[in-house]
């Protein structure tokens, strides 16, 4: 689970000094490298700057001699491409708004999903997105843009009106705007980066505490014990499979989210 030692050889150490399997927790996920207290630079960190690298390389190479007749890579990427182009943003946006968001619902869905993938892919075995502080940053960008973007459209008090469904008896106004502006200030971010958090931070939990199970009940059980190693095994593989859904998935309701807040404040009507 580090850059320095698999997730199981942890495990399997804490597992001999305790006298059982390793049970995981948060700390798992706090992965320090360098740096001083309070300060500093995680394996996260690292592996997120290294996978934005690569993403962004991958992404040049592949379209910079685009052809009509495009090569393998070039019809892989446009494939990639087109999903959250046209089956969020133009689904979800409408054709004639769509194309000025195109470079935002791509970049958030392809970042989002190989920071997921992450955990499935060795040696990093650790998904980005189980640290809040990313989940959190994806979620600013998309908090921000959604409401300049309102407010461009309505002016600021426009933005605020817009907040209110026409239509609704005097009383029940200021009630009705209370909870609209929680969910637009307060709910959605919260909900956004959560989600995605709370995905990542279980899925991965779930995975090494079965990984360090069977790991344990192999190398330290005696006797038929140590048979119980295979199920567990096989549940975590299991897990793992089931976990690479959760992560395109995790990207996909994201993205798809973000694109509907955006498609709420340019709606001219509630």
């Amino acid at each position: 689970m580090t850059l320095t030692a698999p997730a199981s050889q942890t495990s399997f150490a804490t597992a001999a000094a305790e006298g059982g399997p390793h049970i995981p927790g948060p700390n798992d996920f706090w992965l320090p490298l360098f740096g001083p207290e309070g300060w500093q630079v995680t394996e996260q960190m690292v592996w997120s700057t290294v996978a934005v690298a690569l993403l962004c390389t991958t992404m040049i190479a592949l379209s910079r001699r685009a052809a009509v007749v495009p090569t393998k890579g070039q019809w892989l990427l446009e494939k990639f491409y087109e999903l959250p182009r046209n089956a969020i943003g133009r689904d979800m946006l409408g054709n004639k708004e769509f194309r000025r968001f195109v470079p935002l619902l791509v970049t958030l869905f392809s970042t989002i999903l190989v920071f997921n993938l992450l955990g499935a892919i060795p040696p990093v075995m650790n998904p980005v997105n189980g640290v809040i502080g990313f989940p959190i940053a994806f979620t600013i960008v998309a908090y921000v843009v959604y409401h300049v973007v309102g407010i461009q459209r309505h002016g600021l008090l426009g933005y605020f009106k817009h907040m209110v469904p026409p239509g609704l008896p005097l009383l029940m106004i200021p009630i009705v705007f209370v909870l609209e502006l929680v969910t637009y200030f307060i709910t959605r971010p919260l909900t956004l980066a959560l989600r995605l958090f709370g995905n990542m931070f279980a899925g991965h939990m779930l995975i090494l505490l079965l990984a360090g199970s069977a790991g344990w009940f192999l190398l330290d059980a005696e006797g038929a014990m140590k048979l119980v190693a295979l199920p567990a095994y096989l549940m975590a593989s299991l897990m793992l499979v089931f976990e690479l859904l959760i992560q395109f998935l995790q990207a996909f309701v994201f993205t798809l989210l973000t694109a509907s807040y955006l498609a709420g404040v340019l709606a001219d009507d509630h």
